[in-house]
């Protein structure tokens, strides 16, 4: 069984696009990396396969269960975190995380004051009195607190400092080390590299990939970088190119041999050749979609 199964998943606002024919299969137990930029719909697709919107047009199930015949029974056993948190006004932040664990029925105050230890969180504070960090906090406690076998969580560290982003992070491979599947949207690219084991890009709405991190990332593009070099380029299969004085650096796309002959070629005092981060192979998706 999958965690998350989508065929042709679309939903349009009017004729507005949010995603279009979206295929995505989650196993059970992954650690699972949704990548795109703000607007890419993201959060659209999260919400329509969870439910929360109904779909125009395809198919979601979640933990087996189709979204369109019992999403109360798929967000009993979901932690979800939506990527913008509000609260009713007035409350404080240890009744707010009371109140969503009645709302799923169960007793969640040990691993609740567990959590707001671990993420520095004060439990008497009102939420209205709450920084947009601390907030997120609140809705980081609220989805982990009941355990669930499912966790989809979008843009969950947005807002939050660096300590409490890799104590977050901790949590979720704990977790994940437990049995949980773990569905993580970002445009935040490092984190994704970090913790996940697979991804898919989406863009305008559609995927344009989907598999495993170290797959993804085998693109054949290397990074250069020339060291006492102030001639011309004159390589081929060459992008982004970036030079500061006497060191220049690109991408190269072509044949590892034929980058070796053409360097041959040129003259420099040093030379570094590494595989691309993350944010750069996530460009590089980008820019073979453009070229369509």
């Amino acid at each position: 069984m999958y965690a998350i199964k989508t065929e042709k998943l679309t939903k349009y606002y009017g004729k507005h696009r949010g995603i279009t024919d979206v295929d995505l299969s989650v196993e059970m137990g992954d650690f699972f990396g949704f990548i795109g930029p703000n607007g890419a719909g993201k959060s659209t697709a999260i919400r329509t396969l969870l439910g929360l919107i109904s779909a125009s047009s395809g198919k979601a199930e979640v933990l087996g269960i189709d979204v369109n015949k019992n999403t109360t029974e798929i967000l009993k056993n979901v932690g979800y975190l939506p990527s913008d948190t509000e609260f009713y006004s007035g409350m404080r932040v240890k009744d707010i995380i009371s109140f969503s664990a009645r709302l799923r029925r169960k007793d969640c105050k040990k691993e609740a004051d567990e959590l707001c230890e671990r993420f520095d969180l004060d439990p008497s504070r009102k939420v209205d009195e709450l920084s947009l960090g601390n907030r997120k906090k609140v809705g980081i406690v609220c989805a982990l607190q009941h355990k669930p076998s499912l966790y989809v969580l979008d843009e969950p560290t947005s807002g939050l400092d660096p300590l409490i982003q890799r104590e977050f992070y901790s949590v979720l491979k704990e977790r994940n080390e437990d049995g949980a599947t773990v569905f993580l949207s970002s445009h935040i690219l490092p984190e994704i590299g970090r913790y996940c084991k697979h991804a898919a890009i989406i863009r305008e709405g559609r995927i344009l990939a989907c598999d495993s991190v170290e797959k993804l990332g085998n693109t054949g593009v290397k990074r250069v970088t020339l060291r006492g070099f102030c001639g011309e380029l004159g390589l081929l299969h060459v992008k982004d190119v970036k030079r500061e004085n006497d060191t220049v650096n690109f991408l190269y796309g072509g044949e590892p041999s034929s980058l070796l002959k053409e360097l041959s070629n040129l003259e420099f005092k040093d030379i570094n050749i590494t595989d691309p981060d993350l944010e750069e192979i996530f460009m590089h998706y980008y820019v073979k979609e453009e070229e369509k």
